[in-house]
């Protein structure tokens, strides 16, 4: 798990697929929160002559950046990416998979606590689980075997400078 309030949660989950890429292993991203606003982590996948896919299946940051999709939606959005997770990690044929933004997911009740448990305790051996975003559970904490944190010790936005292509998104 990678968490905390500092930039640089979902790099660190992409450099995983691209280490995982360089041992030929098959990795699936799903991006909980994203997906109104475009990322360049999307083409640059692509672009890799790897077996790593990326779904985005969010409608955004719930609540936030003038987002205006009702909560609703979101919970939706995020009910069907549990199951496509649970789908993908249970199909044999991937060795890592990447729930990016589900901690947020879960801090939002947009996912529910039981569900993320449920993914943790079902894992087979053999396939290895990434959870991203900040605020994570506890329990999810207590139960993940390698859990990571990233501090903001600071960030450009605070000097109203705007993200740039390629470093934040």
């Amino acid at each position: 798990m990678i968490t905390g309030n500092g930039k640089g949660k979902t790099t660190s989950a992409l450099g995983i697929a691209l280490r995982a890429c360089g041992h030929g292993m098959k990795v699936s991203i799903i991006q909980f929160m994203k997906g109104d606003l475009y990322a360049g982590e999307w083409d640059g996948v692509k672009k890799m002559n790897c077996a790593v896919e990326l779904i985005a299946t969010g409608k955004g940051f719930c609540g936030i950046l003038g987002n205006p999709y009702p909560w609703e939606e979101h919970r939706a959005n995020a009910q069907d990416a549990v199951e496509l997770a649970r789908d993908k990690m249970l199909s044999g044929n991937y060795d890592i998979l990447i729930l990016d933004e589900i901690n947020n997911a879960l801090k939002l009740n947009l996912v529910d606590l039981d569900q993320v448990l449920d993914l943790l305790e079902h894992k087979p051996p053999l396939v290895h689980l990434v959870l991203t975003g900040r605020d994570a559970h506890p329990q999810v904490i207590e139960v993940a075997d390698t859990v990571s944190e990233v501090r903001e010790i600071k960030h450009a936005y605070r000097k109203d400078i705007e993200p740039q292509p390629g470093i934040d998104y």
